[in-house]
């Protein structure tokens, strides 16, 4: 298998043309984690350029039993008959894959990426939470898909507090609007738009935050499978920051302070029969967002703030944790972004003076680790910090 990362799959996806060009920032992103995929992958193929990735693949080799080798994406040609596993499939990086001599059997049809489109769409996320609450009277949380900007405007005026609109078809933590207040010019604006765009806008109101967390699967066709748990943390634009490193039992221990093992057990099992009801005709990750949330009547979870149709980074955080870590130790993954040159330079040799890597019988006990090349010209980084 040959793997790849392209951060900027959601937007392709959303724009869904073969001419579609990544903005700057996600290119640099897809440059400077091309590695990513090692950790994950296991002994297969990484699309990554340039002796530093090489160089760097090579000393993490000696530390840990990593078993990746690294591949140009010109090389793709001669690796036909091996499936090819991006982030996420779209549209640009089918046609550039047809234009490097990749076979047509290596890649997904234009009616699956279209339907893969549909599958990612918003509203998914809209009725499935709807669902989840007509089965559990404590969940909390509503959202709505308009496809007409008058009614929009009419919720938006019908409840108070801030509120989140966003896109159909975008980036997890990207596509979004707050509205803080009423509704701006320029915001209305934006809704036409996306409304012309994308056949509507999601709106939901904004809720008190206490702990992001998902529900990973793996669905193949029908067939779903629950994967693992993710406690992660996001900005407060909804960006995504870092996971935690933690067996499942710990996360459940953690989420256990505002949520019943038997509800939570009981919202796996219904996402689980809902996933394939919804997606039957989808093979890979899928991540359904979730949080805990303060209300008047103490937590609640709101079950499904978004569904992820791809790889995600709580699924890699979860891979690693198992694969390299002792099992009793505990930290975090982070994925974080430095925009002055020089500046990840600085910090990662700061981290290998304060938190040394301790590595014993190729399990992490403790100690900081980047997970990519860092140099003077990186801006983003993945790196774990292990205690």
């Amino acid at each position: 298998m040959i793997y790849l990362f392209n951060p900027w799959h959601d937007l392709a996806l959303a724009n869904f043309t073969t001419s579609y060009t990544p903005p700057a920032s996600a290119v640099k992103m897809s440059n400077d984690l091309a590695l990513l995929p090692a950790w994950y992958g296991g002994d297969d193929a990484v699309i990554a350029e340039g002796e530093t990735n090489r160089s760097f693949l090579d000393t993490v080799k000696h530390q840990l039993p990593i078993t990746a080798e690294i591949i140009s994406i010109q090389e793709i040609a001669s690796c036909r008959g091996k499936k090819i596993i991006p982030w996420g499939w779209n549209p640009m990086l089918r046609r550039k894959m047809v234009v490097l001599g990749a076979d047509e059997l290596q890649l997904p049809s234009i009616e699956e990426l279209e339907l893969l489109k549909a599958y990612a769409n918003r509203k998914n996320a809209v009725r499935l939470l709807q669902e989840l609450k007509e089965e559990e009277e404590n969940f909390c949380g509503e959202s709505h898909y308009f496809s007409r900007l008058e009614e929009l405007l009419e919720f938006l005026q019908s409840i108070p507090g801030d509120k989140i609109l966003k896109m159909p078809v975008s980036g997890s933590g990207k596509g979004l609007i707050w509205i803080l207040g009423n509704i701006t010019d320029k915001q209305t604006d934006w809704c036409r738009r996306v409304i012309r765009e994308q056949g509507g806008v999601v709106a939901e109101p904004v809720l008190r935050k206490v702990q992001d967390f998902a529900m990973e699967f793996y669905l193949q066709k029908g067939t779903v499978q629950f994967s693992c748990y993710s406690l992660f943390r996001s900005a407060a634009s909804g960006t995504y920051a870092g996971n935690e490193l933690l067996s499942d039992e710990r996360i459940e221990e953690k989420l256990s302070g505002y949520i019943s093992m038997v509800t939570l057990r009981q919202l796996r099992d219904s996402l689980s029969a809902k996933l394939s009801q919804y997606f039957p005709k989808y093979s890979g990750y899928a991540g359904v967002d979730m949080m805990v949330c303060e209300t008047d009547e103490g937590y609640r979870i709101q079950p499904c703030v978004e569904i992820n149709m791809r790889m995600n980074m709580g699924v890699v955080a979860r891979i690693f944790h198992d694969r390299y870590m002792n099992h009793s130790a505990e930290g975090k993954f982070v994925v974080d972004f430095f925009k002055k040159p020089g500046s990840a330079k600085l910090f990662h040799e700061k981290m290998q003076r304060e938190w040394p890597l301790e590595v014993v019988q190729e399990k992490i006990i403790s100690g900081y680790l980047p997970l990519t090349p860092v140099t003077s010209d990186t801006c983003y980084m993945a790196y774990v910090q292990i205690c």
